[in-house]
């Protein structure tokens, strides 16, 4: 008798490589972003999408908050249209990364999420930035 795991079939390999090729085109993870960070390689605008008042909580250090219903073209005038733009949130419980990641696809602008938003970020023991 097959598990619910194994019921139905694995993707062939190379359908499987090329799906997990194709998501890190569209995600990078805390751990990724907090070594760019932590090496000064920060070659992308990191983009909390939160609403300002949870930002003022505690937010990741070099984060700009810019909550995702105010992505548009005159806010993101200050950064180069080719600029890659990484956007976090909560959380996997929030989708307000999908919500600006597809705002800026609209506008033309390259993005990925940082999968686990905020609390992926303090699981991996990393700390956030509170304003005093």
């Amino acid at each position: 008798m097959s598990s619910a795991v194994t019921r139905v079939a694995a993707a062939p390999s190379q359908k499987a490589l090329e799906h997990f090729e194709a998501l890190l085109a569209f995600e990078t993870d805390c751990w990724d972003v907090h070594h760019a960070l932590s090496n000064k390689r920060q070659d992308f605008v990191l983009l909390d999408v939160r609403g300002e008042e949870i930002f003022q909580q505690g937010h990741i250090a070099g984060a700009i908050n810019l909550p995702h219903p105010r992505i548009n073209e005159s806010s993101l005038a200050n950064f180069p249209s080719e600029q890659l733009i990484v956007v976090y949130c909560a959380g996997p419980h929030c989708n307000a990364t999908e919500k600006a990641a597809i705002r800026l696809a609209k506008l033309g602008r390259p993005v990925k999420k940082m999968i686990g938003g905020v609390c992926g970020w303090l699981d991996e023991g990393f700390t956030l930035n509170h304003p005093a």
